[in-house]
C-alpha cells in the first residue's frame, strides 16, 4: 500500500509500501538498504519468526523510498497484550502503585511494535543517513505506523511502540517525539566491552581482581561435571521436549510471558543462519540441564535466550558458567562487545558488563488518550540496581 502523505511540515517525506509476508518483499530493494547486515533485520531471520510464530503474532514490513530509491526498512509486529501475561513485581522498570492498580491490572490491548520482541537493540528500523535525514526518516516512519493502525479493520492497536535505541542514537530517535511519541526508559542493557589484549579466556582472567578470579575458579569447580555441546539443527530437534521445558522454566520467571519462542524456532534459526546462530547445550550425566543461544553480529555477540533446570542451578553454578562461556565466545570471535541484555545486573556486572541505558517511545492511537499518556509515562523509570567492577583497572 502506498502512503498518502500528510505533509504538515511542508517537507518532502518518504513514499512507502508495506508487506504482510517476507516472501513479498523485493529483495533487491531490501539489499540496497540493508548494507550493515543486521542479522535481526535479515530476511532469513524475519522469515523464520514469521513461519514459526504467526499463530500468535502478526508481522508486517515497510520499505521506504526517496522518489524511486529505497532508503529505509521497518519490521513491525502486532501482538495482543494481557495483564495476565505480566508479572508486576518483575516488570522491566519501576512503576508507581497508581499505574499498577488503575492501569496495568486492567490492561488488555493490542500493541503495534516497531522493533524486535525477542532481542534488545535497534532491530526495528533502519534508514540510509546519506540519503535522508533522521527528521524525515522518523516522521515518515510515524506516518507509516499510524496508517497501518488506521487500516486495521477491527480491534485496532491501542498503542504504537518503538523499541529500543542505544544512547548514540537518541539525538536521531528523539525526532519521533515531534509526532506525539512519549519516551521512557526500561532496565539497562548490560554490555561487556572486549579488550583488544584479550586473546584467550586466560587473558580475561588475568585482568580480574583476585576476588573475582577466585569466583571464576569456584564457578568452574562447581560446574566441572557439566559438559557442553554446540547443537546442530538435528540436535535441537532431538531434544525439543527438554528444550521447551527448560525455556519455559526461565520464561515463567521473566517479566513478560508473551511472544515465546520454542524449539522449532531455534531449529529453524539454526538452519537459516548457520554459524551466525549458536545453540549450546549443557549436560549433567547425559541429561540436558540448560542451553544458551547467541547471535554472532558484525562487531558483537548478542547473548539471547537461555533455558535452565533450576534444580541444578545453584549446586552446579549453571547460570554463572553460561555467563563466562559467553565471555569466552566473544573473545574467540574477536568482537568488540558482548551484549548480555536486561536483568540480573549485579551478576552480569561481576563478569565485567556495564549498564547502558536504552530508550523506547510509545504513542496512543487516540489523540486524546495520547495526551493522557504523558503523566503515566512520567511515573515510569528504570529499576534501581547495583553493579560491581571486577577488573584491576577500569574497563572503558
Amino acid at each position: 500500500m502506498l502512503e498518502k502523505i500528510k505533509n504538515k511540515n511542508k517537507i518532502r517525506l518518504l513514499r512507502y509500501v508495506y508487506y504482510d509476508h517476507t516472501n513479498d518483499i523485493p529483495e533487491i530493494d531490501w539489499r540496497l538498504i540493508h548494507e550493515k547486515n543486521n542479522i535481526f533485520l535479515s530476511l532469513k531471520y524475519l522469515k523464520t519468526l514469521e513461519n514459526t510464530l504467526s499463530d500468535t503474532i502478526r508481522f508486517k514490513y515497510i520499505l521506504f523510498y526517496d522518489r524511486n530509491t529505497p532508503v529505509g526498512f521497518a519490521a513491525v509486529q502486532l501482538i495482543k497484550f494481557e495483564s495476565s501475561q505480566l508479572k508486576i513485581q518483575e516488570f522491566p522498570c519501576r512503576i508507581s502503585d497508581t499505574i499498577k492498580n488503575k492501569f496495568i491490572k486492567n490492561l488488555d490491548v493490542r500493541v503495534l511494535i516497531c522493533g524486535n520482541l525477542f532481542s534488545c537493540g535497534e532491530h526495528g528500523f533502519i534508514y540510509n543517513p546519506n540519503r535522508v535525514s533522521s527528521k524525515i526518516a522518523f516522521e515518515s516512519l510515524s506516518i507509516a505506523l499510524r496508517e497501518i493502525r488506521k487500516n486495521e479493520s477491527s480491534d485496532k492497536p491501542s498503542f504504537i511502540l518503538l523499541k529500543e535505541f542505544w544512547p548514540e542514537s537518541f539525538v536521531h530517535s528523539d525526532n519521533c517525539k515531534q509526532h506525539d511519541f512519549r519516551e521512557f526508559k526500561i532496565d539497562v542493557n548490560m554490555v561487556l566491552k572486549i579488550k583488544e589484549e584479550w586473546h584467550t579466556f586466560d587473558d580475561y582472567m588475568a585482568s580480574l581482581k583476585t576476588k573475582f578470579r577466585t569466583r571464576v575458579k569456584n564457578v568452574f569447580k562447581k560446574a566441572s561435571p557439566i559438559t557442553t555441546t554446540n547443537f546442530t539443527a538435528q540436535d535441537i530437534s532431538t531434544f525439543d521436549t527438554e528444550i521447551n521445558k527448560l525455556y519455559l522454566s526461565v520464561i515463567e520467571k521473566a517479566d513478560f510471558k508473551i511472544g515465546k519462542l520454542n524449539a522449532s524456532t531455534f531449529r529453524d534459526l539454526k538452519i537459516a543462519l548457520g554459524q551466525a546462530f549458536i545453540f549450546k547445550g549443557y549436560f549433567l550425566d547425559n541429561k540436558l540441564v540448560g542451553f544458551t543461544t547467541s547471535f554472532v553480529l558484525n562487531e558483537a555477540i548478542d547473548a539471547n535466550h537461555i533455558g535452565i533446570d533450576y534444580e541444578y542451578n545453584k549446586s552446579h553454578a549453571i547460570y554463572q558458567k553460561m555467563l563466562y562461556d559467553y565471555v569466552e565466545l566473544a573473545i574467540s570471535k574477536r568482537v568488540n562487545e558482548l551484549r548480555l541484555g536486561r536483568t540480573a545486573e549485579i551478576i552480569k556486572s561481576s563478569v565485567g558488563a556495564k549498564p547502558v541505558e536504552m530508550k523506547l517511545y510509545v504513542r496512543h492511537g487516540n489523540s486524546i488518550s495520547n495526551t493522557l499518556l504523558k503523566p503515566i509515562i512520567e511515573l515510569i523509570s528504570p529499576n534501581e540496581y547495583e553493579i560491581r567492577n571486577p577488573f584491576k583497572l577500569q574497563v572503558n
